[in-house]
């Protein structure tokens, strides 16, 4: 370091050899005697195995017939052995061409072409499988689209980094009627789980700094159905879109902008015994006697939720079960909550834990109200999951306008997940669909009605 280095160092012995290296004969000779000794072990070991996974039914079969080798003339076939592997091929990429031929009038009054097919981009080269395969890879499996375009390289496509970036921003753009749909439909429900989660914003009126967006998440446990609207702030104006005109009940975790929501009187606060149960398993170190008495009850509420759920009970059936068995467990953690703070300290956790509590009784009960309501707001939270996932991949949105497109496909994405529905497959068929379709049944194209149509076999 002190003196430099000198050129022969990297010069290096004639004697060592140049790149690559070969292996000496009676190396490579054992190599392959240990290679071999540990296939053959591997498929001992196989041959022992008792037991495996089914194999799905729904998957094509491609059927492969071996016979054994030599002269077979004089011999009968007793029967057959089957065994089965699950295999995969990889995304195949091809050219669709479409060759329109023109026919002229023989009188020469005029001539037709055959129509092009509804296209996603128009005079764009992607199809919609491309796109959705695009999409589901960027938004649901989360994989940033520079790895996307090193897998088109891999196949000798050469993609510019810009050109997949506009293909997602106009697919996304497509997307837009059937989200606004979405908007009006969650609102109209009367039932609202909220939440909401920040993101990262490189568009920023300080310099070299991001922006913090958030997006405000609606859940409708009613049917299933998931919006994220992105807003640049967290404050009271980023859930006027949604909210302002709101009646029903809502189910938040006690943010000030719900609270204030909260006191309409068109509207019934929900509080999230998920939120009041964590309070107290963080006092557990502090006052394990007294913390533990309370999720012993919080279990009992949620045991009556189980034996709802399991006996496929009705809405009615599950407001009655709740009133039974339920009621009496809140009263008496009420009673004893009331008795216990009294000997607590405020700051401590489990002061802590019974004060947030006391604050929202009221509302933590109010699910009683009617069977169709959640006694928490987790089904809201695991709405949100994918969106943290992939904040861990690509840190950030580019844009406002983007952060607000990827709000569009996240809400989509979330219902597949929850109707069990292939989001790629969902997609493909939204994109070749959504330009054409009537806009009296644009519900069709909502990803649990898209299920309905496949059992259905009408796609």
């Amino acid at each position: 370091m002190q003196f430099g280095q000198k050129r022969e160092r990297f010069e290096g012995d004639p004697a060592q050899g140049v790149l690559p290296f070969e292996a000496e004969p009676l190396q490579e000779a054992a190599q392959q005697e240990e290679i071999k000794e540990q296939i053959t072990y591997t498929r001992k070991k196989q041959s022992s195995h008792k037991g495996r996974a089914a194999l799905p039914a729904h998957l094509p079969v491609e059927e492969i017939e071996i016979h054994p080798e030599g002269d077979l003339t004089d011999m009968i076939c007793i029967g057959k052995e089957v065994t089965e592997e699950l295999e995969c091929e990889p995304a195949r990429f091809f050219i669709r061409r479409y060759i329109r031929y023109k026919y002229a009038a023989k009188d020469g009054e005029g001539v037709k072409t055959g129509e092009l097919p509804e296209r996603v981009i128009d005079k764009g080269i992607p199809g919609a499988g491309l796109l959705a395969m695009i999409l589901t890879d960027k938004y649901a499996d989360h994989l940033p689209l520079y790895r996307q375009k090193q897998r088109f390289a891999r196949e000798n496509i050469s993609i510019a980094s810009s050109t997949i970036e506009g293909w997602v921003k106009q697919a996304l753009e497509r997307l837009e009627p059937l989200y606004e749909q979405l908007r009006f439909d969650i609102k109209a429900k009367g039932y609202l789980q909220v939440d909401e989660t920040s993101i990262k914003v490189l568009e920023s009126d300080k310099k070299g700094a991001a922006h913090s967006g958030w997006y405000w998440v609606y859940h409708s446990p009613l049917d299933g159905l998931v919006l994220m609207d992105y807003q640049p702030t967290r404050g009271s104006s980023g859930s006027k879109n949604m909210l302002e005109h709101f009646r029903g009940y809502l189910q938040s975790d006690g943010y000030a902008v719900y609270a204030k929501v909260g006191q309409r009187k068109d509207v019934t606060p929900l509080a999230c015994w998920a939120h009041a149960r964590r309070e107290f398993e963080r006092a557990l170190e502090n006052d394990k006697a007294r913390a533990s008495k309370a999720l012993e009850l919080i279990q009992q509420l949620y045991a009556v939720e189980r034996k709802a759920k399991e006996s496929e009970l009705s809405s009615e059936q599950i407001k009655a079960l709740r009133l039974d068995e339920s009621l009496p467990v809140i009263n008496e953690l009420g009673k004893w909550i009331f008795h216990e703070v009294k000997n607590t300290l405020p700051k401590s956790q489990i002061g802590k834990a019974m004060r947030y509590a006391m604050e929202r009784w009221d509302k933590l009960s109010a699910y009683l109200q009617d069977g169709s309501l959640q006694i928490d707001n987790n089904l809201v939270e695991n709405a949100i999951r994918p969106i943290a996932l992939g904040r861990k991949n690509y840190l950030f949105a580019g844009s406002h306008d983007a952060a607000t497109r990827a709000g569009i496909i996240y809400s989509f994405l979330a219902i597949c997940k929850k109707h069990e529905v292939n989001p790629m497959q969902w997609l493909k068929h939204t994109l070749e669909n959504i330009m054409s379709i009537n806009h009296k049944n644009i519900r069709d194209l909502y990803p649990q009605n898209y299920k309905k149509l496949v059992e259905a076999g009408k796609v």
